[in-house]
């Protein structure tokens, strides 16, 4: 059963204005932020200079990408970037935060134009209540919404016992160097909720990911002599099968509900093999993400790859002879998880129910990496994901999120607001 509304709760959720929350979330989409472009330092300069319009004391660094690096726990990238920039925004109070509201301003790619109907997928236009764009979803939703709770709080006149802190994250998609730069910057609080995209669902914990690469040689040859030669094509694909047969293993025995029956994939995102039409290819390179399963070393992940693709080369007389090489070139994301019985659950299930959510929102556990790990594992920081959105559609043509519950969220996290920070009398 949840705690009742207080007068002060009522009053600041009459004050949320869904037109500028839905405004703030197309501004976002419209800054092309992806990963390791100059637009992602755009977007964070924008949230600065939002949160310094929202009263809040600002610390708005350029992240020493080379001393992050030399760090022993750096989550690892993907993309290249020669500079990148950490911002977060506290609200005045006594003591640390008594609440974290987490979001990443970056984005991958949006592929294809064609594939999103010929629309710009940076347009944000909003169609059948929806706002449509790269981003939208995956998390700028989350990012728009937690602006929103302070603004929101600063519109209603309502002045906190403890600070509310807003860390606004880079770097998410290829690793989680954002997170990492905020978290050894000092930057902490007493409960994290990260904005991202769970259909308005409660996620507590995550699987990891791990970036791999294989390198195959064979022996290149006409391709009308074909046998003269070894395609490194052919050899790679028992390394495929094997790899097929690993993860099959590996997702036999789940005991959590996960968002897929599929928590720890593995999957093929490149392949690259030859350079000419009528020769046997001399090299394959193939890079994709192996799930990390819940409390799973990724140390002992990785040793259990290199094995089962050691194991096939060792059956393989050419691959005896002329070994595949793996390599973990780049986001390497371990498992994150919070205790069920922890404060934080029961506080945020209250605050949904409240808010006029769900009495009980589903507690799941998410199939990607995030930056969950981080604050738990690095910060510990106790942290769950609750924000708007329907992962199906991160990273997807046509993403999308839909502006009901993306208010829906905000008012709930208003409510997780007020009291896990307090109002000063």
């Amino acid at each position: 059963m949840s705690v009742p509304l207080s007068a002060p709760e009522r009053a600041v959720l009459d004050r949320l204005d869904p037109d500028a929350l839905v405004e703030s979330l197309v501004e976002l989409v419209r800054i092309p932020s992806v990963g390791g472009s100059d637009a992602e330092v755009e977007v964070q300069e924008h949230v600065a200079t939002a949160l310094r319009d929202l009263d809040t004391e600002v610390d708005r660094w350029d992240i020493d990408l080379d001393e992050l690096a030399a760090d022993p726990w750096f989550p690892g990238v993907e993309v290249e970037r020669s500079s990148a920039v950490g911002v977060v925004g506290t609200t005045a109070g006594e003591g640390a935060p008594g609440l974290v509201l987490c979001g990443h301003t970056d984005v991958v790619p949006a592929g294809d134009v064609e594939t999103w109907g010929g629309s710009d997928p940076f347009s944000a236009e909003i169609r059948d209540n929806a706002l449509h764009g790269r981003g939208a979803c995956d998390m700028k939703a989350g990012v728009a919404a937690n602006l929103a709770v302070l603004r929101t709080i600063r519109d209603a006149g309502i002045r906190l016992e403890r600070p509310l802190a807003i860390h606004s994250v880079i770097g998410e998609e290829d690793g989680g160097l954002g997170a990492f730069a905020t978290l050894r910057r000092g930057h902490r609080g007493d409960a994290c909720v990260i904005t991202e995209p769970t259909s308005a669902q409660m996620m507590t914990a995550t699987a990891g990911a791990l970036t791999f690469r294989i390198e195959v040689i064979g022996r290149s040859a006409h391709g009308s002599m074909r046998r003269e030669g070894v395609s490194a094509f052919e050899a790679f694909l028992p390394i495929h099968a094997a790899l097929l047969d690993l993860e099959a293993e590996r997702n036999k025995e789940i005991d959590r509900v996960f968002v897929s029956d599929l928590p720890y994939a593995l999957s093929f995102g490149i392949v690259q093999t030859g350079e000419w039409s009528s020769n046997v290819p001399d090299k394959l390179v193939a890079e994709g993400r192996f799930g990390v399963q819940l409390d799973e070393d990724p140390r002992a992940a990785r040793l259990l790859f290199e094995d089962v693709v050691a194991e096939v080369a060792a059956r393989d007389p050419w691959l005896q002879e002329n070994r595949p090489l793996v390599t973990w070139p780049g986001g390497q994301f371990a498992s994150g998880w919070l205790d069920d019985d922890h404060p934080l659950v029961g506080e945020t299930v209250e605050a949904v129910a409240a808010a006029g959510g769900a009495d009980a929102p589903p507690n799941v556990a998410g199939v990607y990496g995030s930056d969950l790990r981080l604050y738990t594992n690095i910060g510990g920081i106790p942290t769950l994901h609750y924000g708007p959105g329907d992962i199906r559609w991160a990273h997807a043509p046509g993403e999308r999120v839909d502006l009901d519950e993306l208010v829906q969220v905000t008012r709930a996290l208003l409510v997780l607001a007020l009291r896990r920070c307090g109002v000063a009398a």
